[in-house]
């Protein structure tokens, strides 16, 4: 089974480098043009399953990239990470230490900690790796949730700063269930 992962295009949010989370924004015509070349390599990938966030960025990206009209199930469990008081809020300095780091305590009213986050993904992999053994799967989604993927299958660096390890708007990557 391979597993492909997509993070959605570009946003207003990603652009003003603020915390969207769970906010329901579309992607920007640069994030149209940004799925519209990822199309290009998707089409020539042999999946058989989409699996979408069903967060308007990623259904949008979906339906860009899904050229080859593969069968698409939307599921809430590969969702952005909640951002909590920060949704729509500038980044600042509390996401280049806390907000990124696995090993941080800070709590923040509402937001969805990094040990959740990846008990949630570690959860639907392991789900999705039994149902869908016979298949390659291609999951949109958000670049939380790329990162969770990423630590699913590699080791979590000393420090627990998992920032550097995001995936690029449209960005594909490929795993080997």
């Amino acid at each position: 089974m391979k597993l492909y992962v997509i993070r959605h295009g570009l946003t207003k949010c990603n652009v003003e480098k603020k915390y969207n989370g769970k906010l329901d924004e579309d992607i920007n015509e640069t994030g149209i043009q940004q799925a519209q070349k990822a199309q290009q390599i998707v089409k020539n990938l042999d999946i058989d399953l989409i699996i979408c966030s069903p967060l308007l960025r990623t259904r949008h990206t979906c339906h860009i990239v899904n050229a080859n009209h593969v069968p698409v199930i939307l599921d809430c469990r590969i969702e952005e990470r909640d951002c909590g008081i920060y949704t729509g809020k500038e980044l600042g300095e509390f996401y280049d230490t806390d907000y990124w780091n696995y090993y941080s305590n800070k709590k923040v009213e509402g937001l969805e900690s990094i040990q959740d986050l990846f008990t949630r993904i570690g959860n639907f992999l392991d789900e999705i790796k039994e149902k869908y053994k016979d298949k390659n799967v291609l999951l949109v989604t958000h670049g939380g949730v790329a990162r969770a993927i990423y630590f699913y299958f590699n080791e979590l660096p000393k420090d627990g700063m998992i920032q550097k390890f995001g995936a690029s708007n449209c960005e594909i990557t490929e795993y080997e269930m």
